[in-house]
């Protein structure tokens, strides 16, 4: 572990750019204070990465700071407006229960955001407290943690405190702070406001700043602001991919929750599917099913739609020349999705080469995943290991049909046993956050104070490729419920 610099006993290396934009985009103000905050858990390898001292962190006054008691040197903390589509209904949005504290640069270089979620109240809270309950809070770092871990892009969790506050819910519960790290927090929405009520110039200095912090290759381009656009979609098309390839559902997708950096963001009510079902919802209040697990390459389309929309100006002055150029660009999303997501799912399943008949043999194991509601996740590594037995999938005639196809398949590329293996393995997870640990990690902890459990079950998901006996008993699935699995916004 690094060791305390006593000239900088915590690490924290702050810079403000984002305070820096126009005021329209942003309040400042300071997080509000809570009672008796106690850290419960410290991401320590992130920590180092960032430049911190993981034990400095764990004293009092680093755990001051996730608690939003105190403010570490040189930040400027804000809550950051923004505007979107929620379920497809326009609204005025921004941060209601989360603060900036700003920008750490890394020992690297590297740029990223610190961002504590659940510190109180800000202008744009709603009628809301501004608070986050302790279960949610741990849901995301143990979710984000898991989803860094299977190489998906994604924000990430430094650290979880306890306020010594009761949240009122559904019911009285304890109150924690996420401190959350992010390539960056502009979202399609932060473009959205700006469109609706900024000026062409604010929404210039928008565009200008998320090119320079995230883009920068594209400066030398005639028109910055369409290659802009092409980066975002390219960017969402791989994304969205990776999800779809480990069946994550994020349950939320509206524009507040499209990042413009790539990465994932907000773990609201996200969840891995385990029966494979492309019409698989969690979200409670996602009732017709408008973000469920099959429609999820489509929004994210249409949210790329609204993204292009808010560029018009930047693109070309006559608003009919903009929109054709914007069409042309985001109508490339789909093809690169698709391919993104078969040459993820050639991967699963150990095709190295490339052949116009793969996109019928996925199709087909899926169709027949579905039919005879198989596991997904458990469906592809008994393929890597050729433990096809023993369910209802792999005892049907079709799958035996579909079996040989898959092995000539394999035959025609003539590559060694060992390479096919090896790509599967590190394609296909032998554990994923499933719901009914998910949920027992957080009730030890939430009703028992017990983060035993959650900290195994985060051990075992930082190594998702390495089939172990250990993660194999994690893979095991639940007794079938009597009714289906719902997660909430844990607002």
């Amino acid at each position: 572990m690094m060791e305390k610099n006593e000239k900088n006993p915590y690490g924290w290396n702050f810079d403000n750019s984002y305070a820096r934009l126009p005021e329209t985009f942003f309040s400042k103000l300071s997080p509000m204070p809570v009672i008796l905050p106690k850290l419960v858990i410290l991401n320590l390898s992130l920590s180092e990465e960032l430049g911190l001292y993981p034990k400095a962190l764990q004293k009092d006054g680093g755990v001051a700071v996730f608690a939003g008691n105190k403010l570490p040197e040189g930040s400027e903390p804000l809550a950051q407006a923004y505007a979107g589509h929620q379920y497809g209904y326009f609204n005025m949005l921004g941060d209601g229960r989360v603060l900036l504290l700003g920008e750490q640069i890394t020992p690297e270089g590297k740029r990223v955001d610190i961002q504590l979620k659940g510190s109180g109240p800000t202008p744009y809270s709603r009628g809301g407290d501004g608070r986050a309950a302790l279960g949610p809070m741990l849901r995301e770092y143990l979710i984000s943690e898991a989803m860094y871990a299977l190489g998906i892009p994604t924000t990430r969790s430094l650290a979880v405190v306890t306020t010594g506050e009761a949240v009122i819910r559904e019911a009285k519960l304890p109150g924690a702070v996420l401190t959350r790290v992010a390539a960056s927090h502009i979202r399609v929405a932060t473009f959205q406001y700006a469109a609706h009520w900024g000026t062409l110039n604010e929404l210039k200095s928008l565009a200008d700043y998320t090119i320079k912090r995230h883009f920068k290759g594209v400066l030398d381009f005639p028109n910055p602001y369409l290659h802009l656009l092409k980066e975002v979609v390219k960017s969402q098309a791989a994304l969205i991919a990776k999800w779809q390839l480990v069946g994550f559902i994020h349950g939320v997708m509206n524009t507040d929750n499209m990042a413009i950096s790539g990465e994932t963001i907000d773990y609201g009510p996200c969840a891995f599917m385990d029966t494979y079902d492309p019409g698989t919802v969690f979200s409670s209040i996602d009732t017709r099913g408008r973000y469920a697990y099959g429609n999820q390459p489509k929004i994210g389309e249409w949210n790329l739609y609204r993204f292009a929309e808010t560029l018009l100006p930047l693109l070309h002055e006559k608003e009919e020349e903009a929109v054709g150029i914007a069409q042309n660009a985001v109508t490339e999303y789909t093809k690169l999705y698709t391919e993104n997501w078969i040459t993820g799912m050639r991967t699963k399943l150990g095709l190295i080469t490339k052949e116009v008949q793969d996109k019928s043999l996925i199709e087909e194991l899926l169709d027949l995943m579905k039919k005879y509601e198989a596991d997904y996740t458990n469906t592809f590594v008994a393929l890597t290991f050729h433990n096809c037995a023993g369910t209802p999938l792999f005892d049907s005639t079709e799958f035996s049909d579909w079996y040989k196809q898959w092995q000539t398949r394999l035959n025609s590329q003539n590559e060694p046993e060992a390479a096919v293996r090896k790509l599967m393995m590190d394609s296909n997870p032998a554990v994923i956050p499933r719901n009914h640990r998910v949920e027992e990690a957080l009730k030890a902890a939430v009703d028992d104070g017990d983060y035993s459990v959650m900290n195994r079950f985060l051990k075992v998901l930082a190594t998702p490729y390495a089939h172990t006996i250990i993660q194999a008993e994690y893979a095991k699935l639940p007794e079938k419920p009597s009714c289906p699995y719902k997660t909430f916004c844990g607002t």
